[in-house]
């Protein structure tokens, strides 16, 4: 599985990696662990998924966390995670 994470500010791409996982794990533990290596690799706190972004990860693969989802202050508009490619 390979996920993309994202960081945008006034509609531009300010920084991006991804994050190829080929564990054994689920699906899930493979997010949330790629989303670690995104606040690790950005320095970001790890933010807190709301109904909203359960909901929208599961129809389209992707979620947006913006100034709400995270307990301290962001100087960007929102990260965003994807998934590019599943096993």
């Amino acid at each position: 599985m390979r996920i993309w994470g994202k960081v945008w500010t006034a509609n531009r791409l300010v920084r991006d990696m991804t994050v190829e996982d080929k564990s054994g794990d689920t699906r899930t533990h493979k997010i949330f662990h790629a989303l670690d290596e995104f606040c690790r690799a950005f320095d970001l706190s790890r933010p807190i998924w709301l109904d909203s972004n359960i909901a929208e990860f599961k129809r389209h693969s992707k979620t947006r966390f913006g100034r709400d989802n995270f307990i301290d202050s962001i100087d960007f508009d929102y990260l965003e995670i994807q998934v590019i490619e599943e096993d």
